[in-house]
Parts: structure tokens; C-alpha cells; sequence
């Protein structure tokens, strides 16, 4: 049998939703910032939760920046009713830390006079801003159309078949804003998500598993087994290779290794010509019999020049003439 079109699983998908949820009414009334806080509680948690969640922070702390300076264990513990809260609390203190540091305030409202392209990038550049977080923010407080999809939905959609296991593997799904159109953009993304804050509670829910069969009966083989991992973050992105060694072209190209300035290479030579001879020899040159000659000869005559005229040069130091010089200067009788 073969695999079902795309766009008629996404029907399909549309239809089953529609039967078994109501759309949810969405505050669209808070600040951008405050939209992206109650999206990082909102990640693969119901509604009713993350709206739980989100007023017993704001009511548990003085101010966003109290949360920004408190720890992730400590927002963890306020946010413990969500599916992940370490991770909503680390995506959640992230947001707030990156928009002090570029405005020293709390306020993204500037994003909202921004083109929305320059803005959905501005906000999927903050740290902590996940996918969900931005697609959420573009839907519901930048007017784009955008369908928010978390862990938990991209496990749902792959084990339905609208989801290959490259796309599995980045979080990242095309094709559910062509196949939805914008005036169904919030209404679709409210029953999905739904659906997939039940799948996540309970994966091996009976419930679930009809539904997911009842969308794509060949998604039998692709079910959670029991003990599996719902909420497994995407793998990273591979890191860039490293930067090839410099290779000297002209050492290369004779077949060295390099230069040998300032290293010793160990040559038996290195050292053999010492103080006092007239011409060192060359690194790397090996002498021949009539060179060794005349370096010794050199050195000979050199050391004999040396001796001879030790003795006038330190009569001539002491200021005294020699014996023999005084007995040829008299004259005879």
C-alpha cells in the first residue's frame, strides 16, 4: 500500500480535530515579551496549565526581573505543573536576560513597527526564543501565519506520517502553512495543539491511539512503546570543520618539512666548526679531505702567531726592555 498524500493526511488531520476539540480562546491582549513568557509555558502543556503557570509567576514575583535573576531550579519548582519545567524555566529566564541586555528594560513592542520578516528574525535570533515560541509570537502577536509546533507535535506528526525522520530529527516540518490556510492559521493550531498536550500527558492513552489510527491506519508500526521518550530535544547542528593546517608551499615543494631556523634538527655537523678557526662549515655539507687541510692549517698558524708574540706583547705591558735588545745596541770597544 502506498503512503498517503501530504496535503490529504493534513485534511485528514484537520477533520479528525475538529471533531474531537473546540477551538481555544487565545489572550491576544499582553505585550509581545509577555506572549513570548506564556509561550515558553505553553510549550507541550494544555491551556489550562500554562495559563495556570504563567499567573502564579507573575503573582509569585515582584517583577520579570526578579524572575530573570532567579534560578532556573527556583522557576523550575513555580512552573513544576508543566511536562518539562526545566526546560520552560531555562527557555523562560533566557528571553527575559537577552532582551535586558539589548534594552535594558522589558519591552519588545519596537518589534511590532518592524517588517514582519525583520521581526520573526530578530526574535528567532533571542536566546531561549525556541521554534514554538517564535511561530507562536508571529501568530498571535505579529499577524503572520505561522503554526506553532512543539516536541510533542513533532512526535504526533511523525508517527501519522507528516513528518520524515530528517525532519524528526532538526523539529523543523514544511508544508503546514501551505496546506492551512491563514484565516484557519489560529483555529488549527489550537486543536492541534490540544490534541498533542493529551498525547504528551499519556502516549499510550487508548484514546490517542484511536485517533492516531483513525487519521493514518498505517501508523501502527510508528506508536510509542511503553517507557518511550516523548519530549527528546533535537539533536544540534553538526560543528563546522576545523580550519586545515597552513602548509609552507615552498617547503612542499622541495619535500621539507619547513624552515629549520630556530630548531635543532640533532645534525652530527652542527657544532663542528669552533672559536678560533677561520670559516665555519656550512649546516648541512659535509667537508672533504683538502677543506679539513686548510681549516687546520689556518687554525695552526693562527695558534702559532699567538705564541710567538705572547712574550713581546707583555714586556712591552710592563714598560721593560729585553736583555738581548740592550746587549745589541753597545757598542764594541
Amino acid at each position: 500500500m502506498s503512503a498517503p498524500n501530504r496535503s490529504l493526511l493534513i485534511s485528514k488531520l484537520y477533520k479528525v480535530l475538529k471533531q474531537h476539540y473546540k477551538p481555544m480562546d487565545v489572550n491576544g491582549d499582553r505585550p509581545l515579551l509577555e506572549q513570548m513568557l506564556f509561550a515558553c509555558c505553553l510549550e507541550n502543556a494544555p491551556y489550562t496549565k500554562a495559563e495556570k503557570t504563567y499567573e502564579h509567576l507573575a503573582a509569585s514575583f515582584f517583577d520579570w526581573n526578579e524572575v530573570r535573576v532567579s534560578t532556573v531550579k527556583e522557576l523550575a519548582e513555580a512552573m513544576r505543573d508543566l511536562p518539562d519545567p526545566e526546560a520552560a524555566a531555562s527557555n523562560l529566564k533566557s528571553v527575559l536576560q537577552t532582551v535586558f541586555e539589548a534594552t535594558y528594560s522589558f519591552d519588545l513592542e519596537n518589534v511590532k513597527k518592524q517588517n514582519i520578516g525583520a521581526g520573526i528574525k530578530k526574535l528567532a535570533k533571542m536566546e531561549g526564543a525556541s521554534p514554538f515560541v517564535v511561530a507562536y509570537v508571529t501568530q498571535h502577536a505579529l499577524g503572520g501565519h505561522s503554526i506553532p509546533i512543539d516536541r510533542g507535535a513533532v512526535e504526533m506528526l511523525y508517527i501519522i506520517g507528516l513528518a520524515n525522520d530528517a525532519e524528526r530529527k532538526s523539529g523543523n516540518i514544511a508544508g503546514l502553512e501551505r496546506a492551512i490556510p491563514k484565516n484557519k492559521g489560529a483555529e488549527f493550531a489550537s486543536l492541534l495543539h490540544q490534541m498533542v498536550a493529551d498525547f504528551v500527558a499519556n502516549p499510550m492513552s487508548p484514546t490517542i491511539k484511536t485517533l492516531l489510527l483513525g487519521i493514518n491506519p498505517s501508523a501502527k508500526d510508528r506508536l510509542p512503546k511503553r517507557g518511550q521518550k516523548i519530549l527528546v530535544p533535537p539533536e544540534p547542528p553538526a560543528p563546522p570543520p576545523k580550519p586545515a593546517a597552513k602548509v609552507d608551499a615552498k617547503a612542499a615543494a622541495t619535500g621539507k618539512r619547513g624552515s629549520d631556523k630556530g630548531r635543532d634538527t640533532g645534525h652530527p655537523d652542527k657544532g663542528a666548526a669552533k672559536k678560533g678557526d677561520a670559516k665555519k662549515i656550512p649546516h648541512g655539507k659535509v667537508p672533504t679531505a683538502d677543506s679539513h687541510k686548510k681549516l687546520t692549517k689556518k687554525a695552526g698558524a693562527k695558534a702559532g702567531r699567538g705564541h710567538e708574540t705572547s712574550g713581546s706583547r707583555s714586556a712591552g705591558r710592563s714598560g721593560h726592555k729585553s736583555a738581548t735588545k740592550k746587549l745589541a745596541k753597545r757598542k764594541p770597544r
